[in-house]
């Protein structure tokens, strides 16, 4: 092979150009890790504390503030080469890159690589130097002026990962550094510059075209490019910077979403030679699959659809949003990268929305999401800001668009390109209009450059301007009729009940908070007497008033929980109620809705938010009940036009008819009404029966509730609110049985108990439950598996277990009142 890669990862040291931070600090090199970033070697050396832990992300502040230089040497290269680059795949953000004093070249853009021709200075001194983006951010906006911005931070007048200055889940660690890997290139003759393959399948028999730009050392010597899929390879001759090789393979198996098949994939192999000589000169592989998307935006009688076809076939989208998995990225490893997005596969999720204010993920994310069958929304990176569309925002913007589109299209999970991050809706709703007037604010991007790259680039993937976008400026950006919708009114001002109110088309976005595991907190939080208003509780809440919204939140349903341990219980409850009420009640208009995206799965830290696995990666009782709600068959008990039903949603490939047990109780466990009620819901369908009002109609309000089971599944609703219900004391009985790595903790009832929780980290930081919130009616019996623990006696499993009826007054108790 006539190339040569030498990466570049030993001998780094990173120095302090200029800012604060420790006495001494300043010129004196310390070891660095490339990739990487200036805050993980500082930790590394110990010069700063943990960012994560209590509030030291303010005594931290200082290193995005300061400027810092990366230097090492390139080593030797040995063999008769034509031409030696130097490839950056990432630098984070502003950098001025030299070798021994020789500028080769000035870099803005996080979400880019660079290359420098570095053929006559080999053994030459490398140095990085880094300025701060707030530096550059600053400067920029002083340039063009001011545009609006959610945060108060200058994100939107820099190309780095806008969350790096702080969100309303994330701490603010402006980063620097060499984040992804740095290499050598040696090579001879010619070399892929790039690779397009653009993959279509046509009545099962597949195509890839692929679209190749070389550079050459030595212009109009010929070329044979060659590709290869499935065992079928066709070749041609180039002699300009550019060719196209198209290869068919007949009868291919067709990539499908979670759920939906199986997800075949095929190595595309495209091999450059030189005509004269054979000799190998380049190879380019990458996994592909077969599949077609579209986005059906039909107009119908309920506005206008949005919905996923792949294959021709129509996919609700059982999402979540991704943010980026670490507040510093360089620490997000393929290994975790897997293990989170398995944590999303596990509980039926099919959709994973890659958010517009973090980064284009690494390869091994796009790689997990084609094995696991998780289809990704990829947003540009542009988040609730006006951003600029002047240079030298509007030529970067150009280049990493193209770039980045190239770059993840051979993925088949990849199925929707969309523009932005409530943009559009900024625009409309939070007072920019008067503030723009006369100035850019991205609408060019959006409505303009991005939907023109993608229909070059990439033209068998549908693009979206934003979201949320009703598709034109006639009717209101986040009209739930027309488009993908987010719901943020409701967690701010109102109660979860109020999504019950809409039939979105698509819900892109809506949740909850709740605090982390008990276990993360500690950890994040030592020594701290917890309580929900304690100064580290608040500094790892990031969202405005975030602690009133939670409160308000709970008064709707609970009474004034006395300790901390109930209010952190209580809040987790409220959290995977809120979403579960969303989830099944837009779940069972399919296909009117045709999808929930929920905000959040991941965190980036230990804090107070909305995500279903914690910062620690532990997760909350909301991942658990997002098993049941994206689980193929959902059984609810819901409200249709004042009369009760049952909704039968069946998204699974197989007709489910079966017997449901509908059933009026009385806390106690008296049945005081009951019906057998057949039902039958074809494949990816719902169906919506009528319950009877002498079934369903509550006498005692406070003492009665309607439960629902059949096939293992349930729903249950009580009578009023939880504060005003008349919970017995629980009754249980517990027994712990040793199985291989844990325990099986077998709990049988004796009376109503609500929403059962095993917090088993509070047994050892490392166990895991696989049980969240259980509901358990008199006599019934479940067995919760914990790993992570090898034996626990009764009194302090008894203290990790939680209930509504624990954490609310008892039926005596309302009564005496």
């Amino acid at each position: 092979m006539s190339t040569h890669n030498t990466p570049l990862t030993s001998g780094w040291t990173v120095t302090l150009d200029s800012g604060g931070g420790p006495p001494g600090l300043r010129g004196t090199p310390i070891p660095a890790t490339v990739p990487g970033c200036c805050h993980a070697d500082l930790l590394a050396a110990g010069l700063i504390a943990d960012p994560y832990l209590g509030r030291n992300e303010l005594e931290v502040a200082w290193v995005g503030r300061a400027d810092w230089r990366y230097d090492t040497r390139l080593p030797e290269i040995t063999g008769d080469w034509e031409r030696v680059d130097l490839v950056f795949d990432g630098l984070d953000t502003v950098a001025q890159v030299s070798l021994d004093g020789h500028v080769l070249g000035a870099t803005r853009n996080m979400h880019r690589s660079y290359r420098f021709d570095v053929t006559a200075l080999e053994g030459a001194a490398l140095s990085v130097r880094f300025t701060s983006a707030y530096d550059e951010a600053e400067a920029v906006r002083e340039r063009l002026g001011a545009r609006p911005n959610a945060y108060p931070e200058p994100f939107n007048y820099v190309r780095k990962m806008a969350a790096s200055f702080g969100w309303d889940w994330g701490p603010t660690l402006v980063t620097a550094g060499i984040w992804r890997p740095v290499r050598l290139e040696c090579w001879n003759t010619a070399r892929l510059a790039r690779v397009r393959p653009v993959v279509t399948v046509t009545g099962g028999r597949g195509r890839v075209e692929a679209h190749l730009d070389l550079e050459r050392t030595t212009p109009g010597r010929e070329v044979r490019a060659s590709v290869t899929v499935g065992g079928h390879t066709a070749t041609t001759a180039i002699i300009s910077d550019r060719g196209t090789v198209a290869v068919e393979v007949p009868e291919v198996a067709l990539w499908w979403p979670r759920g939906h098949g199986a997800q075949p994939l095929y190595t595309c192999r495209v091999l450059l030679t030189d005509a004269e000589t054979g000799a190998e000169l380049d190879v380019w592989e990458r996994r592909i699959g077969f599949r077609t998307v579209e986005l059906d935006q039909s107009p119908d009688a309920h506005g206008t659809a949005f919905t996923l076809r792949v294959n021709g076939a129509p996919i609700f989208a059982r999402g979540v949003n991704w943010i980026p998995d670490d507040a510093l990225p360089v620490r997000v490893t393929p290994e975790r990268y897997r293990t989170r997005l398995e944590q999303a596969a596990a509980i039926g999720v099919n959709l994973v929305r890659v958010w517009g204010g973090g980064i284009y993920e690494d390869a091994a994310f796009y790689a997990a999401c084609d094995e696991l069958g998780l289809m990704v929304w990829q947003d540009f990176l542009f988040a609730c800001a006006a951003y600029p569309e002047e240079q030298p925002l509007r030529g970067e913007v150009d280049a990493e668009a193209r770039e980045n589109v190239v770059r993840l299209m051979p993925h088949p999970s990849l199925v929707l390109w969309n523009g932005n991050n409530e943009n559009l809706w900024g625009f409309r709703d939070w007072d920019w209009e008067d503030a723009l007037a006369g100035e850019s604010w991205g609408e060019g991007y959006y409505l303009g450059m991005l939907p023109r790259i993608v229909a070059e680039l990439d033209p068998t993937r549908p693009y979206l301007p934003g979201s949320p976008w009703s598709g034109s400026w006639d009717r209101h950006p986040n009209d739930p009729a027309h488009g993908p919708s987010h719901f943020w009114e409701v967690w701010n001002r109102r109660d979860y009940t109020d999504y019950l109110n809409e039939v979105p088309r698509f819900a892109a976005e809506f949740g909850w908070q709740a605090p982390p595991a008990y276990a993360t907190l500690t950890a994040a939080l030592p020594a701290e007497d917890l309580s929900p208003d304690s100064a580290g509780m608040l500094h790892h809440q990031k969202a405005e008033d975030g602690n009133g919204k939670l409160r308000r939140g709970l008064a709707h349903h609970f009474t004034t929980s006395v300790t901390f341990d109930d209010w952190h219980y209580l809040t987790q409850v409220n959290q995977a109620r809120a979403v579960a009420t969303a989830v099944a009640h837009w779940r069972s208009h399919w296909p009117v809705c045709a999808g929930t995206v929920v905000w959040q799965l991941n965190d980036c830290w230990p804090v107070t938010s909305w995500a279903a696995v914690d910062g620690a990666g532990r997760p909350k009782p909301l991942y658990h009940e997002l098993r049941r709600l994206y689980a193929d068959r959902l059984l609810t008990l819901q409200t249709r036009g004042g009369v009760r039903v049952l909704a039968v949603d069946n998204q699974s490939a197989d007709q489910w008819q079966g017997m449901a047990a509908v059933r009026r109780m009385r806390a106690d466990g008296t049945v005081l009404a009951e019906e057998a009620v057949p039902f039958t819901a074809g494949p990816r369908s719902v169906a919506v029966l009528p319950l009877p009002e002498g079934l369903t109609a509550f006498g005692d309000v406070r003492a009665e509730f309607l439960v629902a089971d059949a096939d293992g599944l349930r729903d249950l609703v009580l009578g009023c609110a939880d504060a005003a219900f008349g919970y017995p004391a629980p009754e249980l009985d517990l027994a712990a049985r040793p199985v291989p790595g844990g325990l099986d903790v077998v709990i049988t009832a004796h009376s109503f108990v609500r929403d059962l929780l095993v917090q088993a980290d509070r047994l050892s930081p490392d166990a895991v439950a696989d049980t969240g919130l259980v509901t358990l009616l008199p006599g019934e019996t479940r067995t919760i598996r914990i790993t992570g623990v090898a034996a626990v006696d009764d009194e302090r499993l008894r203290a990790a277990m939680f209930s509504v009826n624990a954490a609310q007054p008892t039926l005596e108790g309302v009564l005496r009142t």
